[in-house]
């Protein structure tokens, strides 16, 4: 992604010291664009908790980092691998419902038990962490690529009019390491020519469409309206929205999925209309041993805090303000889940699937699960 005509990715490791993992600091866009650097695995688990990163392919990318600064710790610390798999254990406890998180701190952990040494866990655990940021944006830049024959099918129905597409949450590059799940094939329509539009959610409580999405979709120049969350239905029954595409935070090995509260009313929505509705993911958000996502997917709940207040800027300061009454109970679920009848395909790095079992193993028999 481009900002300001300089290429960044969401995470890095600092050129000047190997120590240091720096991040964009997500929670003060769109109105401060700040690099922040993590030097601990207790600064990156906050890092996760707060969500100064947020996303799935984000989060594990950045636990993926936090393995690597927990091996450095761990030689601080007589070498001890007590030390390695006690902080593996708080990454993947930090968020509950994102499977990347979990999965790539057991990937870490898997190579990590090869070495025998802890200057060899070490280099094994950095490797490693680097090959999952590189192997997530890749994976991005391949879902934009399929993706996006779904957007010129729909181009040519329409004969080069405008594609309406509705987003939810931000699925794009802040979420991912670069390029994005369900925004890489809009941004890769956009870089063709296509005439793209997207309706962009607010998604409260946390406004990520509003905030996140909308500012990438600035920076890259693409045409777009943020909306109230309750507009979208509105918007389909009067046939200004031509498909959704929204990204994923866990999908069962049958299809469901797990995403930002609010994604489940969309699907509805769209069904009732004949709207397509996809979903956009790379193949480490699936949970290959579960099936029932509404039985299965733990939905993380957070601070009531984050519904009765609302932050932004005033006058160049950040300020937080309460919008509901102050002695009124609010309770914050960070997800819901769409069950699989509801959804027309999965975009994923390996091509598109239907959204079930049989389809999604076909895509997928050649990976290790």
């Amino acid at each position: 992604m481009l900002i300001q005509n300089q290429h960044y990715r969401t995470i890095w490791l600092s050129p000047e010291n190997e120590e240091v993992v720096c991040i964009i600091d997500q929670r003060l866009l769109p109105h401060k664009f700040v690099v922040e650097e993590l030097r601990t695995v207790s600064q990156l688990i906050t890092a996760i908790k707060d969500m100064h990163v947020r996303g799935a392919g984000l989060i594990g990318a950045t636990a993926g980092y936090g393995m690597y600064l927990a091996c450095r710790e761990a030689k601080e610390n007589h070498g001890s691998e007590d030390y390695i798999y006690a902080a593996a254990k708080e990454l993947i406890s930090s968020r509950p419902t994102a499977i990347n998180l979990e999965w790539a701190v057991k990937r870490q952990l898997k190579l990590i038990q090869t070495k025998q040494t802890i200057d060899d866990k070490i280099i094994i655990a950095k490797r490693t962490a680097i090959e999952i940021a590189d192997e997530d944006a890749e994976y991005c830049r391949q879902i934009g690529l399929h993706g996006v024959s779904l957007i010129e099918k729909i181009s040519k129905v329409k004969q080069g009019a405008v594609v309406n597409v509705l987003t939810h949450c931000n699925a794009g590059w802040l979420a991912f390491v670069d390029f994005g799940s369900a925004l890489a094939p809009i941004y890769k329509a956009h870089n063709e020519g296509i005439k793209v539009h997207v309706w962009v959610d607010e998604t409260r409580p946390r406004n990520q469409g509003a905030s996140l999405t909308a500012w990438e979709l600035l920076n890259h120049g693409v045409p777009h309206t943020i909306i109230a969350d309750n507009t979208g239905g509105h918007l389909m029954q009067h046939g200004m929205v031509d498909m959704v595409i929204t990204g994923a935070d866990r999908v069962t090995a049958a299809g469901d999925v797990a995403n930002k509260i609010g994604t489940y009313l969309k699907a509805l929505a769209a069904k009732d209309n004949n709207i397509p509705f996809y979903v956009a993911l790379p193949s480490s958000t699936f949970d290959w041993n579960i099936y029932d996502g509404l039985t299965e997917i733990e939905i993380e709940t957070r601070s009531a805090d984050e519904v009765k207040y609302i932050s932004g800027i005033c006058n160049d300061e950040f300020i937080t303000v309460l919008v509901a009454p102050k002695n009124s109970s609010a309770i914050n679920y960070g997800f819901d889940i769409t069950p699989a009848r509801l959804i027309t395909g999965l975009i994923t790095e390996r091509g598109i699937c239907g959204a079930n079992q049989e389809s999604i193993a076909a895509l997928h028999k050649n990976i290790s699960h």
